[in-house]
């Protein structure tokens, strides 16, 4: 069962980022990014990600967690979030999700099925494959 937390769902910018700051002003809100463009660094322009003022003020969890070149799975997300919620708990405040990918959304509320771990040395393969064919 997840802790309580609110979440606030939304396309690219609708404007959940100014309602969650304005929302944090007044309560004691812990805003975590649910947002798949936002985990990695340096993608700032067209994602819509908060500036620097913005996140001085109203700091985000999950944030530039990764390289463009690094993957970030939606497992990895429910695991980020899960840990980022227990600590705005342990902090008194109540975690705002906010963002506006749907699959996060419903890794964080349903979970995700098991799957086995990927297995490199067949995408090595496969990778190799592949460059001799093309």
């Amino acid at each position: 069962m997840l802790p309580p937390a609110v979440f606030l769902m939304g396309p690219t910018a609708s404007g959940k980022t100014a309602l969650a700051c304005a929302l944090a002003e007044t309560f004691p809100l812990a805003l975590i990014s649910v947002d798949s463009a936002l985990v990695y660094r340096g993608l700032d322009i067209g994602a819509a990600k908060p500036d620097v003022t913005v996140r001085a003020r109203h700091p985000h969890a999950l944030l530039d967690l990764r390289d463009p070149t690094q993957s970030y799975s939606a497992a990895e997300f429910r695991n980020d979030a899960l840990a980022a919620m227990s600590t705005a708990h342990a902090a008194g405040r109540v975690p705002l999700l906010v963002g506006g990918t749907g699959l996060y959304f419903r890794a964080l509320e349903q979970g995700l099925s098991p799957l086995p771990a990927a297995d490199a040395a067949l995408r090595a393969r496969i990778a190799a494959e592949a460059a001799m064919l093309g």
